[in-house]
């Protein structure tokens, strides 16, 4: 008997929002080349939600020229905020309602996960500090922002967590936007409640105008660490495996968010 041929796996594609400084894209590029060697066999793209190219549609029409018509879209996201809710959906939606037979799933978000906080932690190293220093130091969290509270909270959870697990003498959230405090401001905070050393971790994946507001809080308010952004991390890698894997594994056939499948559920 001729053993029938393995069922492709689907396509993984990184979702990532875009900007105007190249940075990000090059930071994109790289994570999305670790993320390959991760899966061989698997055809990883990543696609832009502005600024940069190719857009999410853009990236699916070359997936689906290539004879694709499975795909898992992983959003490069740290919490489930508008974006992930509202506006990847929706381009999702959009770009295969004029591909027929594609179908498409998303995946969560990255975060919240443990592996983001040792890559935290491991930045913090490679910026100098000790590990020894954790008791007289506090650490300020450093996130984009958002007007979403329930986003915000879940940065204020990763902080409790992080501060109970690594004994630091505090870790407090901020925010380059949107929501308060500013990473200036809890730097000083961090100094007013006694902490002899003050670092700054920011919960951000890629450089660019939010991460750069980021590390002039830290130096106007004079922190003695700032750690560079995650970025194209092993760690990040890892979370992104999980993400593609748990979406394009171990969910029921009617999670598939858009394309025939979903109509097929409905």
């Amino acid at each position: 008997m001729v053993p029938a041929p393995p069922v492709p796996s689907p396509a993984l594609l990184l979702v990532a929002h875009g900007s105007r400084d190249a940075r990000h894209a090059a930071t994109v590029t790289a994570l999305t080349a670790r993320v390959r060697r991760l899966l061989p066999g698997v055809r990883v793209e990543a696609g832009y939600l502005d600024f940069d190219a190719p857009s999410v549609h853009g990236a699916l029409g070359r997936l689906y020229a290539a004879g694709v018509r499975e795909v898992v879209a992983v959003p490069l996201l740290l919490t489930r905020a508008f974006h992930a809710t509202t506006d990847i959906p929706a381009v999702l939606a959009e770009a295969t309602s004029a591909l027929p037979d594609l179908d498409v799933r998303q995946a969560d978000v990255l975060g919240p996960h443990p592996l983001l906080t040792a890559a935290l932690q491991r930045r913090l190293r490679g910026a100098g500090l000790a590990p020894g220093a954790a008791p007289s130091t506090g650490v300020v969290l450093a996130a984009a922002g958002s007007s979403d509270p329930e986003a915000s909270a879940v940065i204020a959870d990763i902080a409790r967590e992080w501060r109970r697990t690594t004994g630091w003498c505090a870790v407090r959230p901020a925010f380059a936007s949107a929501a308060q405090p500013r990473t200036a401001d809890a730097v000083r905070a961090l100094r007013a409640d006694g902490a002899r050393r003050v670092a700054v971790a920011p919960y951000v994946l890629a450089p660019g105008r939010l991460p750069d507001r980021i590390a002039a809080g830290a130096h106007e308010a004079g922190a003695d660490v700032l750690a560079p952004v995650l970025g194209p991390a092993p760690e990040v890698a890892r979370v992104v495996l999980e993400r593609y894997t748990t979406a394009a594994y171990a969910l029921p056939a009617g999670s598939w968010v858009t394309g025939p499948a979903r109509r097929a559920a409905a």
